[in-house]
């Protein structure tokens, strides 16, 4: 009886311990957290990881990425207005992508194309549909360059993405946003104030722009613009992103002025770069015709795009030059889209 009674605690308790064991592993396995890098690996990272340095490594550059690198930065001498064969003039005006991407598309907050060929394809509310990174090179094309389309088969094509694909080479993956887009605005309250506009522009971007905002050219004319035009015949058309004031205010902030300014460390306030967006897009420029069929699905259209038709009925000149919060506060309400510009 008594080895019976010895056995049966002796089994209890094993019972007890596996028990235990089994409640310990269950508790580990819900607290535990999958590994991370630790902030110090991060920091290492972003301090040996660095953009191109585009001028330093031209010798180094295969011939693809090499021309696709004159085609973005001499733009105007290869596939622009300065070209002798009227086939190959694509651009419609005498700007170079690199006057927009700057450092020749390696710079933070300038829309930059540093990891830009992973993130296509990708949707577009522009076009309604699953787009290429050619689509947005076309798109560029078309709008800021106030031009048409490259074929997406031409040696011009090829060699844009290739010299947009060497620039990303290495990137860390933790490091992919960092090159995304522009620097975000707290956007004001309140509709823009040109003579505030006018003042910054006045102090901060005439010395490049001159007070016309028709730019500085390079001394070989052929070249484009070493400061492009804000406004005007040979700037980018009303069908541009950078023709809404939101798009134009997160890019004058992260980059502007030229040389002083960076995403991380902007020389104005947001208010300023809204306001002084505001007046620059006041202006005259070339009209990008069929406007009216961007966005297909009209309640995708950026609060600040200045052309209608809206699926709303704030004013045409609300749309232009804000306020911007009761647009963006009325599509969340009414179809439950959260805007940011």
């Amino acid at each position: 009886m008594e080895e019976f009674q010895l056995l049966v605690r002796r089994l209890f308790l094993l019972f007890v311990t596996m028990f235990t064991l089994i409640i310990v592993l269950f508790v580990g396995l819900y607290l535990h957290e999958p590994a991370s890098l630790p902030i110090d690996s991060i920091e290492e990272i972003n301090s040996t990881w660095q953009p191109k340095n585009v001028l330093a490594e031209l010798a180094a550059m295969s011939p693809q990425v090499k021309q696709g690198y004159l085609l973005i930065s001499e733009t105007n001498n290869h596939i622009g207005p300065a070209v002798d064969d009227t086939e190959m003039r694509f651009t419609g005006n005498g700007l170079a992508c690199a006057n927009c991407h700057l450092k020749a598309g390696s710079q933070v907050g300038s829309a930059s194309w540093v990891g830009v060929t992973e993130r296509f394809p990708q949707f577009g509310g522009r076009s309604n549909k699953i787009g290429t990174i050619e689509d947005r090179i076309n798109g560029c094309l078309e709008r800021s360059m106030n031009g048409k389309k490259l074929p997406l088969e031409s040696k011009e094509m090829k060699a844009i993405v290739a010299y947009m694909e060497w620039l990303g080479e290495g990137l860390p993956k933790e490091m992919e946003n960092e090159f995304k887009g522009y620097a975000s605005i707290n956007i004001p309250n309140k509709a823009v104030d040109m003579d505030s506009g006018k003042i910054v522009y006045d102090q901060e971007c005439v010395l490049c722009h001159g007070n016309n905002g028709q730019g500085v050219r390079h001394m070989d004319a052929s070249k484009g613009y070493l400061y492009p035009p804000l406004w005007g015949d040979d700037s980018y058309n009303d069908g541009a992103g950078m023709n809404r004031v939101l798009t134009a205010a997160e890019f004058i902030k992260s980059n502007m002025p030229f040389g002083q300014a960076t995403w991380d460390n902007p020389k104005l306030t947001d208010e300023e770069a809204y306001n002084v967006a505001g007046y620059i897009n006041s202006f005259s420029r070339p009209h990008k015709a069929n406007t009216e069929n961007d966005y297909p699905d009209k309640k995708l259209k950026p609060v600040s795009t200045p052309y209608g038709p809206w699926s709303d009925d704030f004013t045409a000149e609300q749309h232009k030059y804000g306020p911007f919060l009761p647009i963006i506060s009325y599509y969340k309400e009414k179809y439950n889209i959260t805007k940011t510009k």
